[in-house]
């Protein structure tokens, strides 16, 4: 059984987490012009390869598609690296101890890191060309890196509900103070009510807003990485830090989660 004690410790460095994701920086609102003239500069096919990028990832959230990863892999390394071995399904994983949760979210978040950062600089090379690879390939990370840590906290990607909170988790990353509240304040409502579940996915407009408001965040961290071989140390800055903060997120937000049911298994 879990210790109360140290449960509610961990709840507080998130909540102290969630309170600095407010902050928005000037240079993050700044890194959101350059794109409005990146859209002016980018030629008409690699503007059409987006679009169709756009609609193909919309179907992540109806069925998965392509991006669902295999949960069996997952559980076994969950299995081989936790202290609990009695795990055969995905609900078994939210029994494990926290600890373990932590630790197998700290490793993949490490791993994640490393692959996007020579992932940027490899899609950096050739400039404003290899950016229209460069898109899709991380957008393909962030949501793998977001199903493998709803998996580590128990949490099936199979269920649509779980899709939507991983979107909502992406939105979370780059959204601005307002937008940050009133996201917790969706993901909150999520986990206590149907009702407010199924408001959210009316809310949710689709992939293509999260898509436009991701790239905007790149901003000119990927302005820079147009640039042919030089922008191989921009892309994999830009790579690095995109996925650094989705995994942050991602973990913050399913750690919470899991931490309030174990909490509510403690008083049953």
């Amino acid at each position: 059984m879990e210790n109360r004690e140290l449960l509610e410790q961990h709840l507080q460095e998130i909540q102290v987490w969630e309170k600095d994701q407010k902050d928005l920086w000037f240079w993050e609102k700044l890194g959101r012009i350059p794109f409005k003239l990146l859209d002016k500069m980018t030629p008409a096919f690699l503007q059409n390869k987006i679009a169709l990028l756009v609609d193909e990832l919309g179907n992540y959230i109806q069925s998965g598609g392509k991006y669902l990863i295999n949960e069996q892999a997952m559980i076994q390394k969950i299995r081989d690296h936790s202290s609990t071995q009695h795990i055969i399904t995905i609900s078994d994983i939210g029994q494990i101890p926290l600890e373990d949760m932590i630790s197998l979210s700290d490793k993949l978040q490490n791993e994640r890191v490393k692959f996007a950062t020579v992932q940027g600089a490899s899609t950096g090379f050739g400039g404003i060309f290899t950016l229209a690879i460069d898109i899709p390939m991380i957008l393909g990370t962030a949501l793998k890196t977001l199903q493998e840590i709803a998996i580590i906290h128990g949490y099936d990607p199979n269920d649509k509900m779980e899709r939507i909170f991983i979107v909502k988790c992406l939105q979370f990353t780059s959204a601005d103070i307002v937008g940050k509240e009133a996201i917790l304040q969706e993901l909150s409502a999520m986990n206590s009510s149907k009702k407010a579940s199924d408001n959210m996915i009316s809310q949710l407009q689709g992939w293509q807003e999260v898509f436009y408001t991701y790239r905007d965040q790149l901003g000119w961290k990927k302005l820079f990485q147009m640039i042919p071989i030089a922008g191989m140390v921009f892309g994999a800055y830009a790579n690095k830090g995109m996925i650094q903060d989705v995994a942050e997120t991602g973990i913050m937000l399913y750690r919470k989660r899991r931490i309030y049911e174990k909490l509510t298994e403690l008083d049953c």
